[in-house]
């Protein structure tokens, strides 16, 4: 017992210095520092960072920034200059991410910024090649905060009033993944969220629609739109309300032609998001331009989880899936990667795992990054993207491109070291429920291969109904009749193993074997004679059994299954026919004097709890719909040990 008590004090000591350990390590803390120089109004700023701690076996760890300079602009560079048009004093913050290093982002205090005299003349240079755009920072992990940077533009020859909506964490996902800490502003816009959607002045009655009341608008509310300009605002607010959770609405005036604003949010996601790496979340934005008409542009960002920061990526919009309804469905992929090269590459190859549950024949190439056509069957001069296809995989290669390196001179905008292949892929005729995962090499020229993260596809249990009858054969009992009828739940055509429940109904009936007693009797009077006593007793049984198995389908075919079984009676009903006969003397041939017969009955309920193992075999579809099965229960009494042959069919 000492011994016991000394392992177990070790063990708990050791226990709570672990995590005190962790938690310290945790807790530490990295500072960014702004650093600047101010000649006039022009300010030039350097970040001033951490070491980074590399993660191994990965790319050299780089920063990649994000600055706002307090007046509505922003930059990517590591060390910007930035020309401020007026006098006053300006918050600059930085944002400093830490690619393929193993800690958490450090964090920067705000710097003022004064600026007493212009200098020099201020040049507004239009740089948006679209007229809304929605970008971000860093991708999302857990606990840690983000940007997201909304721009919009006006192309109209007047001055405009409109309005900006942004919605955010998607219903589809139990917790919320983001929380909105802060909205940036700087021309005024005004946050209306808590007086409800705003809608235009111009709205046609005879085209405004419920989301819930018309199939086509709630299927199209399930797919992400691009920016191509709409004209209905009331039902586009309606199908992001049947998508998102939470909205910002923002009212903006007095915006001139050819404007560009941009607005700043900062999302901070929460703990409670959603793990999975793989994962594809969204947020939408939609930006009416115009308050006195319905037109407006949506866009939505699709964002993919992540644990550390790293720029080459996998991920999938096929985490959990349904799988009765999976041959409706179709996966869509997206590799992300990035050239943290000195110079440019030319030649990009993805060898991307295709698992077996997946038509290869069906994939489509939807979207890339650089953008170049589709390579024809010979070979061409022109940047373009092959796909190829081997028994496990499939290999895109971007040939005769110019994607240049983050580590290049001159390079300033890190999104241009970028690229993406996103592609949709169909399910395969015959599959099985079964986690699958893929990853992808991804090669620039002829450097060594980046492995990028595993994109799983997982399925969501679901359950599957089961309507059983059969009989049960009790081969130790007297004229026993026994059968039922039933229930089973269980998960929706699971692979292998998985948990069975059970409710079955039983009807049973049996005699006991007949008792015959023989005595002799000697009357008062001095006459002795022979009594003989029979009784014959049956019994009329209904009882639940409430099984519980694990089972484990061989194939398609062939499943077996053990596990408890718990039998209470709800209604037992004995009767029970007593034959009293006697004889003259005790000559056994001597003749009967007089017989009489008694009936008893008695009946008990809910009573006789028995436990006992079960052992089982099926044939048929294993899976779902009809099967045979054949099963032994071993009770823990006498005399109940049965076989049980019966039919089932899985829904």
């Amino acid at each position: 017992m000492p011994k016991i008590l000394l392992y177990f004090l070790v063990f708990t000591f050791s226990f709570f210095g672990f995590s005190q350990q962790t938690k310290e390590t945790d807790s530490l803390t990295r500072t960014a520092t702004i650093k600047n120089t101010t000649h006039g109004n022009v300010v030039s700023f350097t970040p001033q960072t951490p070491e980074l701690t590399q993660i191994a076996g990965a790319p050299k760890a780089f920063y990649t920034y994000h600055w706002e300079f307090g007046d509505g602009h922003y930059s990517k560079e590591k060390s910007p200059k930035h020309t401020y048009k007026n006098k006053g004093e300006y918050e600059v913050k930085l944002w400093a991410t830490n690619n393929y290093d193993n800690g958490k982002p450090p964090t920067t205090r705000p710097k003022k910024i004064t600026i007493s005299n212009v200098t020099e003349d201020f040049e507004e240079v239009a740089s948006m090649t679209e007229d809304f755009t929605l970008k971000r920072n860093r991708e999302p992990v857990p606990d840690q905060e983000m940007v997201v940077i909304l721009s919009y533009k006006n192309t109209k020859e007047y001055v405009t009033n409109g309005k900006i909506y942004l919605f955010y964490n998607e219903l589809k996902y139990k917790n919320d993944n983001f929380e909105l800490i802060e909205t940036r502003t700087h021309h005024n816009e005004k946050d209306i969220s808590n007086n409800g959607f705003a809608y235009t002045y111009n709205i046609d009655n005879e085209n405004t629609y419920l989301a819930s009341s018309n199939n086509d608008i709630v299927e199209s509310a399930l797919t992400l739109q691009d920016s191509t300009e709409k004209m209905n605002l009331p039902l586009t607010i309606q199908e992001s309300q049947s998508i998102y959770k939470d909205w910002s609405l923002l009212e903006f005036d007095n915006m001139q032609p050819n404007e560009e604003r941009n607005i700043f949010f900062s999302l901070k996601t929460t703990p409670e998001m959603v793990k999975d790496t793989s994962a594809i979340i969204s947020v939408r934005g939609i930006y009416v331009p115009d308050s006195n008409y319905d037109n407006h542009k949506v866009k939505d960002m699709e964002m993919e989880i992540v644990t550390s920061h790293d720029p080459n990526k996998m991920s999938s919009n096929g985490t959990f899936m349904n799988y009765r309804l999976v041959r409706f469905k179709t996966l869509k992929y997206k590799i992300k990667f990035q050239n943290n090269g000195e110079g440019p590459a030319r030649t990009i190859r993805l060898e991307t795992d295709i698992p077996d549950m997946l038509d290869k024949s069906t994939l489509e190439v939807i979207d890339m990054y650089p953008k170049c056509d589709i390579c024809p069957k010979k070979d061409v001069l022109y940047s373009c993207l092959d796909t190829t296809f081997t028994d496990k995989q499939a290999i895109f290669t971007f040939k005769n491109i110019y994607l240049p390196g983050s580590e290049q001179k001159n390079v300033k905008e890190y999104d241009s070291t970028k690229g993406f292949v996103k592609y949709k892929i169909k399910f395969a005729k015959d599959f099985h429920k079964k986690k699958t995962k893929s990853r992808t090499a991804i090669i620039f020229d002829k450097n060594e291969p980046i492995i990028t993260n595993y994109s799983t596809t997982r399925f969501l249990p679901g359950i599957s109904v089961g309507a059983k009858v059969g009989y049960n054969s009790f081969g130790n009992l007297n004229n026993s009749e026994s059968y039922f009828i039933g229930a089973t739940i269980s998960p929706y055509k699971s692979y292998r193993w998985y948990w069975q429940v059970e409710l079955m109904n039983n009807f049973h009936s049996y005699d006991a074997n007949t008792n015959v007693t023989d005595e002799i009797i000697d009357d008062p009077q001095g006459f002795r004679f022979r009594q003989r006593t029979t009784t014959n007793t049956s019994y009329e049984n209904i009882y639940w059994d409430i099984p519980i198995l694990l089972r484990y389908n061989v194939n398609n075919y062939i499943g077996l299954g053990t596990g408890l079984q718990n039998t209470i009676s709800v209604s037992e009903k004995q009767n029970q026919n007593i034959s009293i006969e006697e004889f003259e003397g005790t000559d056994p041939d001597a003749p009967i004097m007089s017989s009489t017969k008694e009936q008893n009955s008695l009946s008990n309920s809910f009573t006789n709890l028995r436990t006992g193992v079960l052992f089982e075999a099926t044939a048929g579809f294993a899976r779902i719909g009809p099967s045979l099965g054949a099963r032994y229960i071993m009770n823990f009494e006498n005399d109940f040990n049965y076989w049980q042959f019966y039919a089932i069919w899985k829904f």
